[in-house]
């Protein structure tokens, strides 16, 4: 799945046509809002590709201490794989938390304030589900 996101990532990144600033009354809100969304969008990548990563490693890794390594090494490299696990379930949860949040600075750039707003709440619920599904 963070594969997949990171595509998805890579896509918005490079697909992303923002509006001339000169559309807004203000030129400082849609600096900001890009500023936001490249940042969220960036940082969601190296999120999404840090957990492909850490699940290769962990993955080739623990099997080969598992298999390979001396008397105990099953019970090292399971423990081992459930303490990395934390790690990896954080970063997978960062790169979603910031792929919707740069959805939510497109929305502003892009849509009237109602769809907008609209937009916000149902990211806003989207997250607060994805939170009470991983305290679970």
């Amino acid at each position: 799945q963070a594969a997949v996101l990171a595509g998805l990532d890579v896509t918005m990144f490079i697909e992303f046509q923002p509006p001339a600033n000169e559309e807004w009354p203000f030129v400082i809100i849609p600096r900001v809002l890009k500023f936001v969304y490249y940042v969220c969008i960036t940082s969601a990548f190296c999120a999404n590709i840090l957990v492909v990563s850490q699940t290769t490693i962990l993955s080739v890794l623990g099997a080969s201490l598992a298999l390979r390594g001396p008397d105990g090494s099953m019970m090292t490299a399971t423990d081992g794989l459930y303490l990395e696990r934390a790690m990896v379930f954080r970063s997978f949860g960062l790169g979603l938390i910031l792929t919707i949040a740069s959805v939510v600075s497109v929305v502003w750039l892009h849509l009237h304030w109602e769809a907008s707003l609209t937009c916000c709440l149902v990211a806003v619920g989207t997250m607060l589900k994805m939170r009470s599904t991983y305290k679970r």
